[in-house]
């Protein structure tokens, strides 16, 4: 499947504490959210502040690949 040149591209943000703390055993996974991104204005790889319902904090959740 060849890759689309598309501007706006779909992204996955993982939380970087839980991936680091190797999930912790009071937590039953990992959080991701699926968000866009222009590939002009953003280049490199985006980090936000969201919330970790697993963590039960905003923690920074950093792009992954698919």
């Amino acid at each position: 499947m060849a890759k689309s040149k598309d501007v706006r591209v779909t992204i996955i943000l993982e939380c970087t504490s839980c991936v680091r703390n190797g999930v912790n055993k009071e937590s039953t996974g990992i959080s991701r959210y699926i968000t866009q991104k222009n590939r002009h204005n953003t280049p490199s790889r985006l980090k936000l502040k969201k919330f970790c319902p697993y963590c039960y904090k905003h923690t920074i959740h950093g792009e992954i690949k698919k």
